[in-house]
């Protein structure tokens, strides 16, 4: 329901004037229902409704004065749509320049990330060159100039190159819990040092293969830890670049294997940074013992 109204202001009563005779008559109330499909059908009564109540359609000037009423509020109606294309362009603009900004600031990121792993992947090699260590090779040992070792958790196995038909009786082979010393009788050993870590002698041995090279199995005694070298002061490798095969892994008693797995998940949460799986264990302690107690202050909690 549409109600146009118009109320004359009172005028101040005074005890003894009397009543002008220009005075205008008492405000009129309209009162119609707008339909939206049929807006015309309003106008036309609020005419009548004009009609009956003054004479202002009879004056010439009525027709263009109600076309300048028509002019000015289709004028601000249209003023008012462009008001509000205005604000949607320039939401759809601060919308765009978020967009991009978010873009830009993920580009940022994502580039200092790079530059970071570059930087991780530098300090990483720096620190191997002045550790001196080297990259492991397939048997997760080092292959020399006179000899190539390998290795797994229980054994080492070296591989000392000799004349083409040397006889069994001119190899020199000492074993000891320590101490190893290996080549051919006459000369100067090819092996001779302290061993990286303590073998079991009674289950070490060594062979002669096609009369042209020495090998040796060594049975490490502890079989939870990888040789860095196979005599201390030789080139040491990065163990935690070490890559066990699965096939061997899967022959160990699971309660070996479990410890290896761990080893080696240990090792490379190391190498980029992460927190082991004990410290993670402790996290997890302490993101419990938190929920359960939301009274305390965790603000200056570390965990050890």
């Amino acid at each position: 329901m549409a109600i146009i109204s118009d109320f004359e202001e009172e005028e101040e009563k005074q005890p003894e004037a009397k009543p002008s005779a220009s005075s205008s008559s008492a405000a009129a109330e309209f009162s119609a229902r707008f339909d939206p499909s049929s807006p015309l059908g309003f106008i036309e009564k609020a005419f009548e409704f004009v009609a009956e109540r003054s004479d202002f359609l009879a004056h010439e000037a009525a027709e263009t004065d109600v076309a300048a009423v028509l002019r000015a509020v289709r004028e601000k109606r249209k003023q008012k749509l462009r008001q509000v294309e205005r604000e949607k362009e320039r939401e759809r603009e601060r919308a765009k320049k978020a967009a991009e900004a978010a873009a830009a600031a993920a580009k940022k990121v994502e580039e200092e990330k790079k530059v970071q792993e570059v930087e991780m992947k530098d300090a990483e090699e720096e620190k191997e060159e002045k550790s001196g260590a080297i990259v492991p090779n397939k048997g997760n040992g080092l292959d020399l100039e006179n000899y190539s070792w390998t290795q797994t958790l229980q054994e080492v196995t070296v591989h000392v190159p000799v004349p083409k038909g040397t006889k069994g009786r001119f190899v020199v082979c000492d074993i000891k819990k320590n101490h190893l010393k290996v080549g051919l009788k006459g000369q100067p050993p090819v092996i001779e040092g302290e061993l990286f870590q303590t073998v079991k002698p009674d289950d070490c041995y060594w062979s002669l293969e096609d009369q042209s090279a020495i090998s040796i199995l060594l049975t490490k005694h502890n079989q939870m830890e990888w040789w860095k070298s196979l005599v201390k002061g030789d080139p040491e490798i990065d163990t935690q670049k070490v890559e066990p095969e699965n096939s061997k892994l899967s022959d160990l008693d699971p309660e070996t294997r479990q410890t290896v797995e761990k080893m080696m998940f240990d090792q490379r949460q190391k190498a980029m940074g992460l927190p082991t799986s004990d410290e993670m264990q402790k996290q997890e302690i302490l993101k419990k013992f938190m929920a359960e107690h939301p009274e305390m202050d965790f603000s200056r909690a570390k965990i050890a």
